[in-house]
């Protein structure tokens, strides 16, 4: 297992509890310190089996992801992990597979859903009136049954599927409970919901 994060994240990470890199020093500034660990760290996360991006998880969400992907899953099924996630905070960099759902209605702009989410019946309601959510959900599903035993015979041990909207909070929430609903019987789910 390789735990990683951002550029961004481990610079901010490091200014939070105002640590020194152990390669950094007078000459070798934090960006760079940090460059020069992944260049020398290219061989272990070449191996890894299994590599989970922290870059926006705090450590509650950690330790879950850590207990589900790795202490209750059985050995021979694929783990699948689906996230929501908003375009505007970026694309998760661990993301195997990533669908963009901007083009559904957005319930945004009902200002009675707007403060709602994706996991809310007014809003799944909402999407599941719409000629294009379902199909959309459908579509995605249909993909992932089809791809997801491939990666499975290739011994792969989990999948990230990524589904992103502008904000993160309501189609792109929506389209992640449905497909995980699919896939629960089974097979491992985890289900996470990055920016709601």
């Amino acid at each position: 297992m390789f735990i990683d994060a951002s550029d961004e994240a481990l610079i901010n990470r490091f200014s939070e509890t105002r640590r020194r890199h152990p390669l950094s020093g007078d000459s070798l500034p934090l960006r760079a310190a940090i460059a020069r660990e992944r260049e020398l760290l290219e061989p272990i996360i070449a191996r890894a089996d299994l590599r989970i991006d922290t870059s926006h998880t705090h450590v509650h969400q950690f330790r879950a992801l850590i207990l589900d992907r790795v202490m209750n899953r059985e050995r021979s099924v694929l783990a699948l992990q689906i996230s929501s996630f908003g375009y505007k905070n970026g694309v998760p960099p661990d993301a195997d597979f990533v669908f963009d759902v901007r083009c559904l209605p957005n319930p945004h702009w009902d200002p009675t859903l707007r403060s709602q989410t994706g996991r809310d019946e007014a809003v799944c309601a909402f999407l599941d009136a719409t000629e294009l959510a379902p199909r959309m959900v459908a579509d995605i599903i249909e993909f992932l049954r089809t791809w997801v035993p491939r990666f499975e015979a290739d011994n792969r041990s989990y999948l990230t599927v990524a589904v992103g909207c502008t904000g993160g909070r309501h189609r792109s929430v929506y389209v992640a409970e449905r497909i995980a609903a699919e896939f629960r019987a089974g097979r491992h789910v985890v289900v996470t919901h990055r920016d709601t």
